[in-house]
């Protein structure tokens, strides 16, 4: 299933994050926090949003930082995704 989002809207799918700290302990569930590093997978068409013309800056295939809290997280043929508006999305990973 394939899912398109609709005005400035962004689905992304977090990266996983890794299990050691540089120092070598090993993280167990409940100390890991939410990832804040995701890839985009859909990207939507932007236009005029709230009456305000919205331009796409970021692509399907991006690494980015999003907002801590941001977006609604769905499950979609056992995937998590989440959908974020552009404006929740921080900074491009390059």
């Amino acid at each position: 299933m394939k899912v398109k989002p609709l005005g400035d809207r962004v689905v992304i799918k977090n990266v996983e994050v890794e299990e050691t700290t540089k120092s070598g302990i090993i993280l167990t569930g409940a100390a890991k926090e939410k990832p804040q590093m995701a890839v985009v997978v859909a990207v939507g068409p932007g236009g005029n949003v709230d009456g305000k013309e919205i331009t796409m800056h970021v692509e399907a295939g991006q690494k980015i930082i999003y907002s801590k809290y941001a977006g609604t997280e769905v499950k979609l043929d056992g995937e998590e995704l989440i959908i974020v508006r552009q404006s929740d999305i921080l900074a491009v990973v390059e």
